[in-house]
């Protein structure tokens, strides 16, 4: 890469951050993000403490299950809540739930009560936690306007993910160091409410979706989800990608504590600085990922994310040595900040927005049912065979799953690459360009190809209208039949038909095409509930038809023209 194309990745890497910096709806929803998260990370370190203390590497794994398990379930039944009206109220709600339960931790562990006491509230915190990313995840998408903004955002919350990731272990082991559990459990508390609190101001128009259902059905709401993914493959391969990531992630809640005290033998502390360590890659990571905003390789970028996150594990196996331990699981960190980036912006672009919080729900039930596995597998590999096979074994799954679907991975970047194409070409058009980027590639995949030989009507004044019409390539005359008069000539980049549409009536004008055109229609059941349903386009498109009324009205021949000043 020349120098230029170093400065151009460079521009669009900074331009990835100030996006987000100059967005005040972005910038808040994504410190709540890093608030949430760093409470996640700090909570996990000292419930592995207490649960090592109360029954060694069998009562951690079994933890990790069951603070696993009821989020799984509920994770899918629960998310549609977020695809009925404004998704910042779920997040506060969420937030503020966490904050309560993890509080409550804090003081049994300060007055040394029962550990099942904080185990139970554990898996409340974790059930509100695992509604936080679905829905997080389904609210970016309407605070962007393009794919390039909405990778930049998760370009932003993948480093504010991997800064998470360092800063609550880290902030465990120094606060182990010189207090204990309840002090970590009430600092991640402190910080669910600050989360709660950053959201409160959110102020963003959403996208158009359907009304709520007048009966709510939450299982039937739920199996939408499940069916959007089910029915997409491209979602079904990143999805299943994505639970074998979370396996490896759960056995690591276990090695790690194993690995620092058994097999390197650094103590409490040395389980907050391994995972301090992943944090530490994934910092680095999310910064050399902002430079592959606008590749279009993410699902490739996706898959070589997978392989980091078990391959260094694998090696850690090999070489039990602390400082390469300390190096290898920094890839761990590299390899989640690629995930971050590419996995969600590739759901977020794939997955109908009026579903998408529930397809994000089906992913965090995945990536929960799978930590939880994950923990148990762990915990028995290291009593059956030993923490090094039980490390080069788990740490084989995601490389191996990652090159047998490289092939599929690529061909998603080609698909995802032609609706950015599609999604560009109606954002030339002014009543489109307002709208989130949900709405935009919503119409973006009705778009139908239509061509128009040079000389062809491609409809009549007086004609019924059901279609709107974008110009890719070619010319047209717009033409009011009966005074001959040649109203517009359009080019690539333009679109007609609109006012037949909008005001549900026959088409005002005759269009011709003055060269070989090739169009893209959308239907009208495709575009009126888009452009009507989103207030700004609504009232661009209403604008835009007065105008053009006004240019079409024949005038009258005998009309005196006005007198000259």
């Amino acid at each position: 890469m020349g120098v230029d194309g170093r400065r151009s990745r460079l521009g669009q890497a900074a331009a990835a951050f100030t996006s987000n910096a100059q967005n005040p709806n972005l910038r808040r929803a994504q410190l709540s993000f890093l608030g949430a998260w760093t409470a996640e990370w700090a909570f996990t370190v000292a419930l592995g403490i207490v649960a090592y203390r109360d029954g060694g590497a069998t009562a951690l794994g079994l933890v990790g299950l069951l603070r696993m398990l009821p989020s799984a379930i509920l994770a899918p039944l629960l998310s549609p809540i977020a695809d009925r009206g404004r998704r910042e109220r779920v997040l506060i709600l969420v937030s503020t739930a966490r904050g309560v339960a993890t509080a409550a931790a804090a003081v049994v562990a300060m007055v040394a009560g029962p550990p099942m006491f904080i185990y139970a509230l554990a898996v409340l915190s974790t059930i509100a936690a695992t509604l936080y990313r679905p829905a997080h995840s389904a609210l970016l998408p309407s605070l962007c306007r393009t794919g390039y903004e909405l990778a930049s955002a998760n370009v932003v919350r993948g480093l504010l993910d991997s800064a998470a990731t360092l800063v609550g272990p880290l902030l465990a082991a120094v606060l182990l160091q010189f207090t204990g559990v309840g002090v970590v459990f009430a600092v991640a508390a402190a910080a669910s409410f600050w989360a709660a609190a950053l959201l409160v101001r959110l102020r963003y128009d959403a996208p158009p979706r359907p009304p709520a259902p007048s009966r709510p059905n939450l299982i039937r709401e739920a199996a939408d989800g499940v069916r959007a993914v089910t029915q997409n493959r491209d979602l079904t391969l990143i999805l299943g990608l994505a639970a074998a990531q979370a396996l490896t992630r759960g056995a690591l809640t276990v090695l790690s504590v194993v690995v620092a005290i058994e097999l390197l033998g650094t103590g409490d502390p040395g389980v907050g600085a391994l995972m301090a360590a992943v944090g530490v890659g994934a910092v680095l990571g999310s910064l050399a990922a902002s430079l592959l905003v606008g590749t279009g390789r993410l699902g490739a970028w996706f898959g070589v994310g997978v392989g980091l996150w078990g391959l260094p594990l694998a090696l850690v196996g090999l070489v039990p040595q602390e400082a390469a331990a300390l190096g290898l699981l920094a890839f761990v960190g590299v390899g989640n900040a690629l995930i971050d980036v590419a996995g969600f912006t590739l759901i977020g672009r794939m997955a109908p927005d009026e579903v998408l919080a529930r397809v994000f729900g089906v992913l965090e039930s995945l990536v929960t049912v799978f930590i939880g596995f994950g923990a148990i597998v762990a915990s028995v590999l290291v009593d059956w065979f030993g923490v090094q096979t039980a490390l080069v074994a788990i740490g084989l799954v995601c490389p191996v799953l990652a090159v047998a679907s490289w092939r599929r991975l690529r061909g998603l970047d080609r698909s995802v690459g032609a609706l950015t194409l599609d999604a560009g070409l109606l954002q030339r058009v002014p009543m489109f360009r307002i709208l989130p980027l949900p709405a935009v590639e919503r119409l973006a995949r009705g778009l139908q190809p239509v061509a128009v030989p040079a000389g062809q009507v491609v409809f009549a004044q007086g004609d019924v209208g059901d279609r709107y019409y974008l110009i890719e390539s070619g010319d047209v005359d717009v033409d009011v039949v009966g005074d001959g008069r040649v109203i517009a000539t359009l080019g690539p980049g333009e679109g007609f038909g609109e006012i037949a549409l909008l005001r549900r009536t026959r088409r005002t004008a005759t269009v011709v095409a003055t060269s070989e055109l090739r169009l893209r229609a959308l239907d009208s059941d495709r575009f009126l509930p888009v452009v009507l349903g989103y207030t700004p386009s609504a009232q661009q498109a209403e604008a835009v038809v007065g105008d053009l009324l006004e240019r079409y009205e024949p005038k009258d021949p005998f009309e005196e023209p006005p007198a000259s000043s």
